[in-house]
Order: C-alpha cells, then structure tokens, then sequence
C-alpha cells in the first residue's frame, strides 16, 4: 500500500495537477472508470471551472485552493457531504485568523462577500437508487478573489497557507465530520451556519423573491424563512441574501 504524503490521513489518495478544466469534471470521469472513495484532485489552474447554478468560478493560477472530493460512502442525506466540505474549510480558515461565516446552504463568506464556494455533483444510481458516488468540489480564495468577493489575503490574513497545506488540514476535519451520527451532524452543521436567525432575501430559481427571516435549517437540508407576512416557507434551491452581515 502506498505510504501517504505527509499531513495526508489514512484513506485518502490526492493528486495535484498544474492545470485541469475542472476537477469536478475530472473526477467524476475518475468516479465512473472505479477510482476509490475519498480521492481528491487539487488543481493550480482551472479554465472551465463552475459555481452553484452554473456560475463561472475562475482564480490565477497558484493562489486559491480549487480542489474535488470524491465519496462512495454516499449518506441517506447527500448534502450531507457538501456540509462537511464546508465546514471543514471555515475550520481552517477560522484557524488562521479569518472570521468567516456559512451562508446557506454551503457559501463561506467575509461580512457580505463571498470567499468560498461547493459544488456537488452525484454519478450514476446504484442498486439501492443513491448515487454510486458524489463528487463536491470548493474553491477557496486564499490569494486573490474576483470584484466583490473576499479572499484570505483582504480578511487580514498575514501568513497566508498554500493550497496545499489549506487542503491537508480540511480532511481530518471531514474524517471527524462524517464520523458523527446523523444528529450530532446536525447540531454541528446548524450551528456553524450563520444565516439561521438573519434577515434574508431568497431568490428562488423562478424569479419569485422571498423577504423574511430564516428561522431554521430541517435535516433534509431545506432552509426555513418566515417572510414579511408571518407565511413560512421551506427552501430547497434558490439564492439567499443577507440583508446584514451574519455574526
């Protein structure tokens, strides 16, 4: 068996490339031809990296961490594996001075602007109807960040990690994460993310706008907003707006 690089846990198989279209679409090509749970694939530079809804995600090459995992162990809830993605970076940047927040479902971000963002995406069915595998993707901004989005470098941060190590200390995080029972994940999710308890405008895919306060977020991952009109509402997909920054 292959001795892992060093900071690397046991389980997982990391490969890092200079540049690549995507590595979510990378690996979900690797998922398909049998690559093993929890291989991970860092890349520099990515020409056609994505966002949630189709939104272009691009950075100079070397500065940010772009980076996919790949899970077989696929959970009742697959959003599940987005969440502990997630919070395993806000873990590291907590860790090097960087008060950021999660906005729901799974953004990180520095008052108003955004620093990171997940993608997942699930390959085929298996028998039992869940996916074979789900891939989820994060770009974090270490270095540089487009207009109007934040980055470790305008957070404050002076010892700035390289991808590298940002992305060796993200993973015993998510092996204590996805250790947790399905409560305990829970707790642990809701209580990292900020936008429960904010005023919030919700952008739903259809156009139709939500204003209200988010109340709570339930297990299957669907955001609670009570809107103006004390009418509740549940959330599957759409875009959420802080109306004030989340402390």
């Amino acid at each position: 068996m292959p001795i892992p690089p060093p900071n690397q846990p046991p389980g997982w198989t990391v490969k890092a490339v200079p540049e690549t279209g995507s590595t979510n679409a990378d690996l979900l090509a690797a998922g398909a031809a049998g690559a093993p749970d929890r291989s991970v694939l860092r890349a520099d530079h990515q020409t056609a990296g994505r966002g949630r809804l189709d939104r272009t995600w691009e950075a100079p090459p070397g500065e940010n961490l772009l980076v996919s995992f790949l899970f077989r162990d696929v959970p009742a809830d697959p959003h599940v594996l987005t969440q502990a993605v997630a919070m395993a970076a806000l873990s590291v940047m907590r860790s090097h001075g960087v008060d950021a927040v999660m906005k729901w479902p799974n953004d990180l971000l520095v008052g108003t602007a955004k620093i990171a963002g997940v993608l997942a995406q699930a390959g085929a069915p298996g028998p039992d109807g869940r996916p074979a595998f789900v891939v989820v993707g994060i770009g974090v901004n270490i270095g540089a960040a487009p207009d109007g989005a934040a980055s470790m470098a305008t957070a404050g941060c002076t010892d700035l990690p390289d991808p590298g190590v940002f992305l060796a200390g993200m993973l015993p995080v998510i092996d204590d994460l996805l250790a947790l029972d399905a409560d305990s994940m829970h707790v642990a999710y809701r209580r990292d993310l900020a936008t429960v308890g904010t005023a919030v405008r919700v952008e739903m895919p259809g156009g139709a706008v939500v204003n209200g306060r988010a109340v709570d977020v339930e297990r299957d991952g669907r955001l609670v907003v009570i809107d103006d009109c004390a009418v509740t509402h549940r959330i599957d997909t759409a875009d959420v707006v802080h109306l004030r920054p989340a402390t």
